[in-house]
């Protein structure tokens, strides 16, 4: 377990809060173990109806700690990030997202496998994985394109420039933007109404919703964990990753 995930049980909602503040709540192994954890024992406890991700101080993640990620590349079906992934994308009660400043790669990934997304108007959303020499994950490439159309999906995914919150609710990728002040509040209240509707039926509509697409999604994650651990290995990640620590822009002029 780690201090940098805090779990809170607020009436019948799990929040599963990212506080890491000091690295913008970049995401470390023990941090996505001690998330899956969480996720499978809220699938199992019949008290809990929803749970809630969000980050503490002003931001939900700036995503990978690069740092952890290089000394513990994730490798195989059971890493701690395929178990995050593989536990959020088969929760079967309601995820609700409450995002402020930074979202970014998996920060803004995992948004698509939640069922209600609230932003404050001052988020950051990004999916930079080619400029980091990567390939999108967590089905982004599959999901991202039936949410907003493949020509906003090419674009977000391409350039890998971050976004505002108005242009995500634009793209549908989240259902409502307000103030910071407002953000808690509101997903709170969100929370509680759902946790207060019939849990059987709620689940049933969350399972007929993801349904049709389910295995071609999880089909789609796989394919990108391939070559996502491909691209780990390869010379432009090198790039991507030396340019960061150097703080220079990367050159990718002599590769092919």
């Amino acid at each position: 377990m780690t201090d940098d995930i805090q779990i809170k049980l607020e009436g019948r909602s799990l929040h599963i809060v990212m506080d890491r503040p000091k690295r913008k709540n970049a995401l470390t192994m023990a941090m996505y173990t001690a998330m899956a954890d969480a996720i499978s024992d809220a699938a199992e406890n019949d008290e809990i109806r929803n749970i809630v991700l969000r980050g503490e101080a002003d931001c939900f993640t700036s995503g990978n700690d690069l740092e952890d990620f290089m000394k513990n590349p994730p490798q195989g079906n059971d890493s701690p990030v395929a178990t995050f992934m593989r536990n959020l994308y088969n929760f079967p009660k309601p995820v609700l997202a409450a995002v402020d400043g930074d979202a970014v790669g998996i920060g803004t990934t995992m948004l698509l496998h939640c069922d209600l997304v609230y932003v404050a108007d001052s988020a950051r959303l990004q999916m930079p994985f080619v400029k980091l020499g990567l390939v999108p994950e967590y089905a982004s490439s599959y999901i991202l394109p039936r949410i907003c159309g493949h020509v906003k999906a090419s674009e977000l995914l391409l350039f890998g420039e971050p976004f505002d919150a108005q242009t995500a609710k634009e793209c549908g990728l989240v259902n409502e933007v307000v103030s910071s002040d407002q953000l808690l509040s509101l997903v709170r209240e969100k929370a509680e109404k759902l946790a207060k509707q019939p849990p059987a039926a709620v689940r049933g509509t969350k399972q007929l919703l993801r349904g049709p697409r389910r295995q071609e999604g999880a089909d789609v994650m796989d394919e990108e964990m391939v070559l996502f651990g491909k691209g780990l290995q390869g010379k432009e990640f090198m790039e991507a990753v030396t340019a960061f620590f150097e703080k220079r822009e990367p050159d990718f002029s002599s590769f092919n």
